[in-house]
């Protein structure tokens, strides 16, 4: 049976260090990846949501491009067929507990978009070491990123 890896995405830094160290795992395990990239219409909208064109306002369609760009920067060539991209309209920490009932192994970045750039776990990590149905990598984005954002 072959193992599955889910990974979660948002286009920020720690996403971008994630991928790279999920597809690495999935090639030394022989595994399938999945790469899921979760959105949700901004809270302002409310209602309104409804009515965007598109039904989504084009979110999903962004959510999914963000993440095969980011694919496309790492990746040398065409995705194998052992990687999937998943876009799925929800929390993103409520979306990748969910995708780990049937996974072998959760990988997130120790950040992604949060606004406090000061914590050393984003919420969205936190709760996926709290409460995901299957064994959680949290990787850290790299050194050289924190220590350019610090110059």
């Amino acid at each position: 049976m072959t193992q599955r890896l889910v990974v979660g995405v948002d286009g920020s830094a720690g996403s971008r260090a994630a991928i790279e160290w999920a597809i690495a795992e999935a090639q030394l395990r022989g595994a399938e990846l999945e790469v899921t990239a979760a959105w949700e219409f901004p809270y302002a909208w409310g209602e309104a949501a409804a009515w965007a064109p598109g039904g989504d306002g084009g979110l999903a369609e962004a959510a999914g491009a963000e993440a095969t760009a980011l694919l496309d920067q790492i990746l040398d060539g065409p995705q194998p067929d052992w990687l999937h991209v998943l876009t799925v309209e929800g929390p993103p920490a409520r979306v990748l507990v969910e995708r780990s009932a049937d996974a072998d192994l959760l990988v997130v970045g120790s950040r992604g978009r949060g606004g406090f750039a000061t914590l050393l776990l984003g919420s969205v990590s936190m709760a996926c070491v709290q409460h995901a149905r299957c064994p959680v990598t949290v990787v850290p984005s790299r050194l050289t990123e924190t220590t350019e954002t610090k110059e």
